[in-house]
């Protein structure tokens, strides 16, 4: 399948660029909305008034603010399957709200995950729990936040033949990437440095489904289903290029958290600190002398500035960040070649648009 029109390559690519400011202009207007609809409607009792002014406040604060690429995915995705003719308003406000439920997912994760790792600050601001008054209180918040997302499915969806299989898609990646929250907390335990688990088939387990399968492959997904594209051959090609893109965007998160300017990137990197296995460690254990792991068996997992600093000095000795810039070579390349051979009946613009968002970012 090809995109639409005949334009030339740089009239297409100008083309595009402008759809994706106005989706994105769109997608941010579709806020207020989405606020509106999960803490106004449907609930009218007046005892629970407190509690939804809670949740307009935990959405303001936790929801947007983000880089939006899973959510505008969904929109962006859409356009590339279905033609002009038949993608009228009704379908595309459907899908900005079905993007806003993955940016809400992604906020339900990202505020427990933050209690968990003892996090500072996220997308330029403090966490959620830190803020005065908040606390662990911000667990139930978490909850709120995924049980709005499915409020506003069945508000905007219900109706259209793939609710159903949206529903599905979205609790089925809410459990993938409990998994893989599961194996990353396993893996790095606080009180426990074991620089043998850090191992590379762990490493990827943990990314698949921790993040791959929600950051890339359920945007896509749900875009899938919204056009109508519901064979499992289908979505078993684009889940395959998907999940290869979600394992270099978590590389690069590893390889941000220890080298990325926290004003760019608004969160101050703790994998170090945390005991993480992250792509950093596991590369340095593959390549560290007796006595380089000697030094990480004795300062990684440590809170205390040394040692994190003797740890990033092995890095640096490794010639880690020299590592990263060949491996996101190769990783560009490989998933070009992943996208000839797998999306045969699939626009190559939906996995290139994605592609070009991530390869070479700083935040």
């Amino acid at each position: 399948m090809e995109t639409h029109g005949n334009m030339g390559d740089n009239e297409c690519s100008s083309a595009r660029k402008q759809q994706e400011a106005r989706d994105s202009e769109a997608f941010d207007k579709q806020f207020a909305d989405i606020v509106r609809d999960v803490t106004q409607h449907d609930i009218t009792d007046p005892e629970v008034r407190d509690a939804l002014d809670r949740l307009k406040q935990v959405l303001e604060y936790n929801a947007p603010g983000g880089k939006r690429n899973r959510g505008l995915s969904v929109i962006g995705s859409l356009r590339e399957m279905v033609p002009p003719t038949q993608l009228g308003p009704e379908l595309e406000q459907r899908a900005l709200v079905v993007g806003w439920c993955i940016e809400l997912l992604q906020a339900f994760f990202l505020v427990a995950d933050d209690i968990m790792d003892a996090s500072l600050t996220r997308r330029g601001q403090e966490c959620w729990y830190k803020k005065e008054g908040v606390g662990l209180d911000a667990i139930n918040d978490s909850y709120l936040l995924e049980g709005a997302l499915y409020r506003l499915l069945r508000r905007h969806c219900r109706g259209q033949p793939y609710y159903t299989q949206l529903l599905e898609l979205f609790l089925e990646t809410s459990f993938q990437t409990e998994l893989g929250q599961a194996l990353d907390l396993m893996t790095a335990q606080p009180d426990h440095v074991d620089l043998d688990r850090f191992t590379e088939e762990r490493y990827k387990a943990i990314v698949k489904f921790k993040t791959a399968f929600y950051s890339f492959y359920l945007p896509v997904a749900a875009a899938m289903y919204m056009a109508g594209i519901d064979s499992e051959e289908e979505h078993t090609n684009a889940k395959t290029i998907l999940l290869e893109m979600g394992e270099f965007f978590q590389i690069q998160d590893d390889y941000l958290d220890c080298y990325g300017d926290p004003t760019v990137t608004g969160k101050i990197g703790t994998d170090i600190e945390d005991n993480k296995c992250s792509w950093l460690i596991v590369m340095a254990l593959r390549h560290a002398s007796p006595q380089q792991r000697a030094t990480l068996q004795e300062c990684y997992g440590r809170k205390d500035s040394g040692s994190v600093e003797q740890v990033k000095a092995v890095f640096s000795e490794l010639e880690l960040p020299s590592l990263f810039r060949q491996h996101e070579e190769q990783s560009y390349s490989r998933l070009c070649d992943l996208i000839k051979r797998h999306a045969n009946t699939l626009p190559h613009a939906v996995f290139l648009s994605f592609a070009q968002k991530i390869y070479k970012r700083t935040k």
